[in-house]
């Protein structure tokens, strides 16, 4: 046991926490329109509630417990946290206490199936949202979570690398999203008018906390207070900061001014691209990460999205979709054993296997995550119902789902 690994992981484990909460909450809280912000909020408080209570009670055990056979999902061995105490587990964390990991790890399947509210923002059932998340959580992210980090994952054991959840965190909740966001349909009006963002330092604020709580995600998956947490902090950082001056730039050059909604966007992109990289790769490759994230998901985001004509709501797809599948594939261009030992090299590094796992990653996950998104929600859908009707849309989900308004006028 470590005294120093378990505090840093422990800290860690709140920075996570603060991503979700207050993070993502008000960044996506600041850019929907005003009736529906404190649906936001009140969605992202909820799945911190439901998601820890899941997680205690079977995920963790489904995700990391012994594997049952073939390295599809763990057993139910650890429900309850059974088995799962004071002392070290050797096969994730050997210098940390089990329920430090555990906890560390809860933070990653709560804010996972946050990021898809970004695609059905403003227009989904605050009952159809509950019932859908507890169980994407519990047959999409728990049985992903032990593919690729279990022990016994089928897709560990081929070499997946994923150092703190690009494929697992964003390329499933961003696939996911797209699906989500065609399934429902345009929000009411979506082609005839204009949907700005209500509240842009709302959005500029939950980035920032974004940015500052990835360091907990992405160098708190070393687990320890050691040299691979000072790459991942390093590369996390220049990646994130890569990714902002370049979207800036190319918004400039495209638009005729660099917007802050752009620069933390780019930021966010940066960050998500270099969350499976950053405890494999140098931090001058992670730059080139960043720089070329922002220019893929910039186009995601303001081309692709107008031509196809889908309304991912808060562009979860656009960023965390496509970011996650450049950063999957960049891990296995610039991952070198020099950085991490326990890794792998890279195509670059004259290892064509590791990239061909990692292209087998992004398109097993996705077609996984899309086929049972769209079954969940067409069960969903024949129970309760997903999206709220016409009327209540019109007036906003903060009157007509939570019975609030988070603006009051004194006269």
């Amino acid at each position: 046991m470590n005294t120093g690994d378990t505090a840093w992981v422990l800290i860690s484990s709140a920075l996570v926490l603060g991503m979700t909460i207050p993070g993502l909450a008000f960044f996506y809280g600041g850019l929907v329109r005003r009736k529906n912000v404190l649906s936001i909020l009140m969605q992202c408080f909820i799945i911190t509630c439901v998601i820890s209570l899941q997680w205690v009670l079977f995920g963790y055990s489904l995700a990391f417990g012994p594997d049952t056979g073939l390295g599809i999902i763990g057993s139910l061995k650890w429900a309850g946290l059974n088995f799962v105490g004071g002392q070290p587990n050797a096969d994730y964390a050997a210098t940390i206490p089990h329920q430090v990991f555990m906890i560390f790890q809860a933070m990653f399947a709560i804010i996972t199936p946050a990021l898809i509210i970004g695609a059905f923002a403003e227009r989904m059932k605050f009952s159809a949202f509950l019932i859908f998340t507890v169980l994407w959580a519990t047959l999409v992210y728990d049985p992903l979570a032990h593919w690729v980090w279990g022990t016994g994952g089928w897709l560990r054991n081929l070499g997946a690398l994923d150092f703190a959840g690009g494929i697992v965190v964003h390329v499933s909740s961003g696939i996911s999203a797209l699906t989500l966001a065609i399934l429902l349909g345009k929000r009411c009006g979506y082609t005839q008018q204009p949907f700005r963002p209500h509240n842009l330092p709302f959005t500029v604020l939950g980035a920032a906390l974004l940015w500052f709580g990835w360091f907990g995600f992405n160098a708190g998956s070393a687990l320890g207070a050691n040299e691979l947490a000072a790459n991942a902090f390093v590369t996390t950082h220049i990646a994130a900061a890569a990714a902002g001056l370049t979207w800036a730039l190319i918004e400039w050059w495209h638009h005729g001014a660099p917007t802050i909604l752009g620069a933390a966007t780019g930021v966010v992109a940066g960050l998500v691209a270099i969350t499976p990289a950053c405890g494999f790769v140098n931090p001058m490759n992670a730059i080139f990460i960043g720089i070329l994230v922002a220019l893929f998901c910039y186009i995601a985001v303001v081309m692709l999205k107008s031509w196809l004509g889908y309304d991912d709501s808060l562009d979860a797809f656009g960023v965390h979709g496509v970011g996650g599948i450049w950063g999957t594939l960049a891990t296995g261009l610039f991952a070198e054993k020099a950085v991490n030992a326990a890794g792998a090299d890279g195509l670059l590094f004259g290892n064509f296997r590791q990239f061909f796992v990692q292209l087998l990653l992004v398109v097993v996950v996705p077609l996984f995550a899309a086929g049972m998104t769209w079954i969940l929600f067409k069960a969903v859908d024949a129970l309760v119902g997903m999206r709220v009707e016409k009327q209540d849309e019109i007036v906003g989900l903060d009157l007509t789902q939570q019975s609030e308004s988070a603006y009051t006028v004194i006269e």
